[in-house]
């Protein structure tokens, strides 16, 4: 057993469940694998549904994916605004990534300017092709439903919205 010295944000099992991933607000406890890739604090992890990888979410405006097992960085998914969280869809080449302004600077802000969107990017070309607008502050959560036919989200305005995907969306690829 090993302990931090601060609050846990995240915990999560690799896929031979012989390693936990944790998030917390320090440095302590036993380290056998390190990726420091992000600037600024770590908001979220999430897995895919192999367990193969997992996704990052950071304040520092990133997403980026990881293999799960050696911990290499494998891709980065850019914003404009800090990242609260983001998931790997079960079925689709696709990360959903939510954010937006920080929450204390909302009240100032109209929510075109504070970019409080569910983003969509391909995973293999890091090319962002999708918005969804919907939240009235940050996006604090987002996850894919297990079938890969919809995605929610969780804000700041205290809404939880469940998105279901068009048809269209099942067949579009991005052109490379």
């Amino acid at each position: 057993m090993f302990g931090h010295e601060r609050s846990i944000t995240q915990i999560k099992y690799n896929r031979e469940g012989d390693l936990l991933f944790s998030v917390a607000k320090d440095t302590s406890g036993e380290i056998l694998k390190k990726a420091k890739e992000h600037t600024k604090q770590i908001n979220d992890i999430q897995t895919s549904v192999d367990l193969t990888m997992f996704i990052s979410a950071s304040k520092d405006n990133t997403a980026k994916l990881f293999d799960s097992t050696s911990l290499d960085h494998i891709k980065t998914f850019k914003t404009e605004r800090p990242v609260n969280s983001a998931a790997i869809s079960p079925i689709m080449d696709h990360v959903v990534m939510g954010g937006g302004q920080e929450a204390m600077e909302v009240t100032t802000t109209s929510t075109r300017i504070g970019k409080f969107e569910a983003r969509f990017f391909h995973a293999a070309y890091e090319e962002e092709f999708g918005r969804v607008k919907g939240h009235f502050g940050p996006i604090n959560c987002v996850a894919f439903h297990p079938d890969g036919k919809s995605y929610s989200s969780g804000g700041e305005d205290g809404y939880v919205r469940i998105h279901y995907f068009d048809p269209q969306y099942f067949d579009f690829e991005l052109e490379a």
